[in-house]
């Protein structure tokens, strides 16, 4: 292996020397030092490292998250490196939607401004704060449910008819319903936005349909890989899922959008329409009420019949209102049909108006 000196390094990898410095100095890098010139000498291995090193850097990553990322790399933990490296890619995408989100903005104030012969401040003020309030629902949600620790026993769990209170109620029945609904040609492509262990991708695949799914669980991730290796998988969120626009022909989802506030569901469903194609439809599966009023009913009764064991485990998740999700796919245009299978389990279905005819 040939060694080399500082300066040839630099001008192999064309990078300063005071940058091998730094480098050096963090520890992520370790060049061999003449004992009785004490001038320090570098392999190539030291030159791949930088160039993980310059790579990772280009693509965001601070300084510190790559020295952990390398220090992995050294025990040989390849899954640790792998999930730093979707969890950078799902910052990166958060970013990037932030960003699309800021241009339109900024768009709008452009437009305004020209066609206006006074400036109102007082609008431009009510335009940024939207961009406030979305920033604030990406950032608000945290998982508050442990998924990563259900992964193992996830499959379990939700065909698991004989708990006091069934989160997954008609389960297989509700997700063969999807895929029915759904009806994909062998052309398209869908996605499965928290995905979970994978069992509602996993029916699109075996009608060799092409699917990717995302979830937010690393943990439950692994599962899924581990039942499906061929299924395209990343780490992301309904609220900045990580693909560009109009990549797929359909979106589906299942048991997971009661994850997310009334307001963040909204804008999980402007999500699904970003990377959807002009025609793409949604379906997706929930615990949810009609309206506002039958959730107060509903809750009334089981605290009638002394269920409030029930009512707190409702109250801890949210379980959307139906009325303000039609009413978001009516104001998009859409045409949808729903179904309810059982007291909270509804399945919505939603395709653009001009291919309903």
């Amino acid at each position: 292996m040939k060694e080399m000196r500082i300066q040839e390094l630099a001008r192999k990898l064309n990078l300063s020397q005071r940058a091998i410095r730094f480098y050096e100095e963090k520890g992520m890098i370790r060049p061999r030092k003449n004992p009785d010139t004490r001038y320090r000498s570098f392999g190539e291995a030291d030159a791949r490292r930088l160039q993980t090193i310059m790579s990772l850097r280009e693509i965001g990553m601070p300084v510190e998250e790559i020295k952990a990322l390398l220090d992995e790399l050294d025990r040989g933990k390849r899954d640790e490196v792998l999930h730093a490296l979707e969890l950078q890619r799902s910052m990166m995408f958060s970013q990037f939607v932030e960003l699309k989100h800021n241009m339109h903005t900024a768009d709008r104030i452009i437009e305004r401004m020209k066609k206006e012969e006074e400036f109102v401040w007082e609008d431009i003020y009510e335009l940024t704060r939207g961009l406030r309030r979305l920033r604030e629902l990406r950032s608000a949600w945290r998982d508050h449910w442990d998924f990563d620790g259900q992964a193992p026993l996830h499959d379990e769990l939700v065909r698991d008819g004989g708990q006091p209170f069934n989160a997954h109620p008609a389960y297989d029945a509700a997700l063969r319903l999807i895929a029915e609904w759904t009806n994909p040609r062998k052309a398209e492509q869908g996605l499965d936005i928290g995905t979970g262990t994978g069992n509602l991708a996993g029916l699109f695949l075996d009608r060799g349909i092409e699917m990717s799914a995302i979830d937010q669980s690393i943990g439950m991730l692994k599962q899924c890989q581990r039942k499906f290796p061929s299924l395209d998988t990343k780490l992301g969120n309904f609220l900045a899922i990580p693909y560009m626009d109009h990549t797929f022909d359909f979106a589906v989802s299942s048991y997971a959008m009661h994850h997310l506030t009334d307001d963040q569901k909204l804008l999980a469903l402007d999500e699904m329409r970003r990377v959807l194609k002009p025609h793409g439809r949604v379906c997706f599966a929930d615990l949810m009420f009609v309206n506002e009023e039958k959730r107060s009913s509903y809750l009334r009764k089981l605290e009638a019949k002394g269920k409030t064991d029930i009512v707190a485990r409702i109250e801890s998740e949210y379980y959307a209102d139906r009325s303000r999700i039609l009413q978001w796919f009516d104001d998009y245009d859409y045409v949808t049909k729903v179904r309810q299978l059982t007291d909270l389990l509804h399945i919505v279905y939603a395709v653009p108006s001009r291919m309903a005819y």
